[in-house]
């Protein structure tokens, strides 16, 4: 079975269901987590909305909710795609990417942040937000927080600083790999796990087998996500170019 199609998407989400994982929000996750087995969706839209889309329906099929982070870059920004997601039940919330686009001045930053966090909140009360890692970018954009409190602003939590990764076992497409370490230049976190993902189906193996851990927040971009088709090859091509850059970075960092 071919990677990254939203056929094996769906088989890992009903493989997680059928041996007893519990679907929450990054927001229910962080404000009223549950006990027992716990899986956290977590999918940053960073282009190709209409796959979000696809994602959050095959979710809403399996009667689990996910959480989404919209880029409010016009490729991204679409109204009805954000509100359909969140018609479907999924926590809908803000990828913020302020310090990038405002050349790493603060005070425009938060500005920007304001004003784009409100425009989310017309479709969903979001109380998250997630960075964009904007990978070309010499910004950081978890760098506003040095200056600001987005706690100021009604947010409970933001995945780089409110989670407990000793605890949780943190797995990301990031790359279109799921062992990305050598061309993932800022979707990194401190984990505790000694646990190397290959590919969709290891990870649905481990569900399978009972190996995998008790939490897991898994964190995919729905643009590299397609049933096989043109789409599939193209983003195949352009992500390994990309990772080739990518690489590089990582490299000099």
């Amino acid at each position: 079975m071919k990677d990254f199609t939203l056929k094996i998407y769906e088989a890992m989400i009903l493989s997680a269901k059928s041996k007893g994982y519990q679907f929450q929000t990054f927001e229910d996750f962080i404000s009223k987590p549950l006990d027992g087995k716990l899986m956290v969706l977590r999918h940053d839209v960073d282009r190709i909305p209409i796959n979000a889309l696809k994602m959050a329906q095959i979710e809403a099929k399996a009667g689990v909710k996910a959480s989404y982070f919209f880029r409010i870059v016009s490729s991204v920004w679409d109204e009805e795609i954000i509100s359909a997601v969140a018609d479907l039940g999924h926590e809908v919330a803000y990828h913020y990417e302020d310090m990038t686009i405002c050349n790493g001045d603060f005070e425009k930053a938060i500005v920007h942040f304001e004003k784009h966090l409100a425009a989310l909140r017309r479709f969903y009360p979001s109380k998250t937000i997630c960075m964009h890692g904007s990978p070309m970018s010499k910004w950081d954009n978890r760098k506003i927080w040095e200056k600001y409190n987005y706690r100021d602003y009604g947010i409970i939590a933001e995945p780089y600083f409110d989670v407990d990764y000793g605890k949780t076992f943190y797995i990301t497409d990031t790359g279109r790999s799921w062992d990305n370490s050598e061309f993932n230049v800022r979707d990194r976190v401190d984990s505790k796990f000694d646990i190397t993902i290959k590919s969709t189906e290891h990870i649905i193996s481990k569900f399978e087998d009972g190996s995998m851990p008790q939490i897991v927040m898994i964190n995919t971009h729905p643009h590299r996500w397609f049933d096989p088709s043109f789409g599939w090859y193209r983003e195949l091509i352009m992500q390994n170019l990309k990772n080739t850059v990518k690489r590089l970075i990582v490299k000099n960092q």
